[in-house]
């Protein structure tokens, strides 16, 4: 797929740094100054979020909720699916090519020397700055003390979700490290929501939060969110709300739902009726989050078969051990066996992964990504070691072909969004 956007960042900024990227904030704000500093002047009050896991699905649902009320929103969020223009949402659509590319120029004139994901970041404050909105909301590329993001001031709001080991190479080896990071969102004065934590990673976050005067509401302590009785029910200190459970599948969307519910309850500046927080998370939408394919040509011989086939972006152990709950949860509803379809880049712990998915799994397929991968052989070599049924395959399409051969499979295709974006534009082709 052709994607001009991309294309245009490429040729302007070069390639998207990966993990270990050094952190330094000072050519951007250069860069935005010279571009009239459009960060401090969106004329919105601005939520910002970081976190391990639950960033986008939590985003999504704050959108939809605050578009039942009938407001605009502005929205950052990293990575994208299919195309790049995904991650910038300007009063609630996706930008044109033509803007997207118009502004990425702009930058460039200003700020030859960014690199693509800073240039990422100053085209969205450009284009959020030209654009009106009620809210705007910004997801963290990478940690947060440092990430390109962190150049907004003030926010109305933060929010931290989930904390898990990912990209260690960048933000350190350990829950404590990495807490360090994302908690340098927090600013003092603006209220902070945070998701349920380990207890090493809620330290960090308190101690930090107590140094700036930062007002914390913890999951767990000024609020929670939980399932009960069909329904979701999201509690405050000072307001409860009881709403259908989300339309994303899973036990850990109740708890990104009941996240978004939480932050939309504090102190902020716009309050929402019960009527809205049900309509936002009963109509959110999110691709490759455990979504299901029903209708394509990818899932067809499997469905063909009385199986089902579910796509989810997971690449992380946090993210595995979602998915294999949920996994749990479906054989214990509706019974028959998994098969993981998994696809992990290099950079990715392999083995923290397949050892939180592989016990939910009855058998895992390793293949190759489209971008640099950990080897199928390789992949498939430590699920055995970890006792699982492995076996690797040259490609999607003939890790289809083996599941199909298995009595009304459960397929899921899990890894990386790569594989993610692959399967979905497989399903429609």
């Amino acid at each position: 797929m052709i994607d001009p956007a991309l294309q245009t960042f490429e040729r302007l900024f070069g390639p998207e740094f990966g993990h270990g990227k050094p952190f330094d904030l000072t050519p951007l704000n250069a860069a935005l100054k010279a571009l009239g500093s459009p960060e401090g002047n969106l004329g919105a009050p601005l939520i910002h979020v970081a976190g391990t896991n639950g960033k986008g699905s939590t985003i999504a649902f704050m959108r939809a909720i605050i578009e039942a009320a009938g407001l605009r929103v502005h929205a950052f969020t990293k990575p994208h699916l299919h195309r790049l223009n995904e991650r910038f949402v300007v009063s609630g659509e996706i930008v044109s090519d033509r803007v997207l590319i118009d502004a990425a120029e702009a930058v460039h004139a200003a700020a030859p020397t960014l690199t693509q994901f800073d240039a990422h970041v100053a085209t969205a404050m450009l284009l959020f700055d030209e654009n009106d909105a009620d809210v705007v909301i910004i997801e963290t590329g990478m940690g947060g003390r440092d990430d390109s993001t962190n150049v907004v001031p003030w926010p109305a709001l933060t929010i931290i979700t989930p904390i898990g080991l990912d990209h260690q190479d960048a933000l350190g080896e350990t829950l404590s490290e990495i807490a360090t990071h994302k908690a340098g969102i927090l600013k003092k004065h603006s209220p902070a929501v945070i998701a349920r934590q380990p207890p090493v990673a809620l330290d960090v976050i308190e101690q930090r939060a107590a140094e700036i005067g930062a007002r914390l509401f913890r999951q767990g302590v000024e609020w929670d969110a939980f399932e009960s009785h069909g329904r979701l029910v999201v509690q405050t200190e000072n307001q409860a709300l009881d709403l259908p459970l989300p339309s994303l599948v899973g036990r850990h969307q109740v708890d990104n739902a009941g996240l978004a519910c939480a932050a939309l309850l504090s102190p902020w500046r716009h309050n929402f009726t019960d009527e809205q927080f049900a309509a936002g998370v009963t109509n959110t939408v999110w691709p490759a989050r455990l979504q299901p394919l029903m209708r394509g040509a990818l899932s067809e011989p499997i469905r063909a078969i009385g199986g089902e086939v579910w796509v989810d972006g997971g690449h992380n152990a946090h993210g595995a051990a979602a998915l294999a709950r949920a996994l749990g949860d479906m054989k214990a509803r509706r019974g028959g066996s998994a098969v993981a379809i998994v696809g992990l880049r290099a950079r990715k712990d392999a083995s923290a992964f397949i050892t939180a998915l592989a016990p939910s799994t009855e058998r895992i397929i390793a293949v190759p990504l489209s971008e640099t991968h950990i080897p199928p052989e390789e992949l498939a070599s430590l699920a055995r070691e970890h006792g699982a049924d492995a076996q690797p395959a040259p490609s999607l399409s003939a890790a289809m072909q083996i599941a199909a051969q298995l009595p009304a499979p459960r397929v899921l295709i899990c890894g990386s969004f790569v594989l993610a974006a692959e399967a979905l534009e497989r399903e429609s082709s």
